[in-house]
């Protein structure tokens, strides 16, 4: 469990697989759909996911030159367990606001 959460754990890590899950995307796209993470953040949790194998980095050779990301094979593996924690997170929050209806 620990060598899991040290490569995917913390707040943005788990986000930012989620988003890869579907496909390439490109650095300026990740940034808006987590508005919320400062660049050298995204930047730094980008580096130690590739650093770890988790997700594949290209280059791409236009004009201005533009960075991609997606999950290597290792990354994808995550799929089925990044789903079950969408699903877990959800069914938890349908359950609070049950409770908070019974008070």
């Amino acid at each position: 469990m620990r060598s899991a959460l040290k490569i995917i754990g913390g707040k943005w890590k788990p986000v930012i697989i989620y988003r890869l899950m579907e496909g390439k995307v490109r650095y300026g796209e990740l940034k808006r759909l987590l508005p919320d993470v400062s660049q050298k953040m995204l930047t730094q949790q980008l580096r130690e996911l590739e650093r770890d194998g988790v997700l594949q980095r290209k280059v791409l050779s236009e004009n201005p030159p533009h960075v991609e990301y997606q999950l290597s094979p290792h990354g994808r593996a995550l799929r089925p367990t990044m789903r079950a924690l969408c699903d877990w997170g959800g069914s938890g929050k349908t359950r609070l606001a049950a409770a908070k209806l019974k008070l």
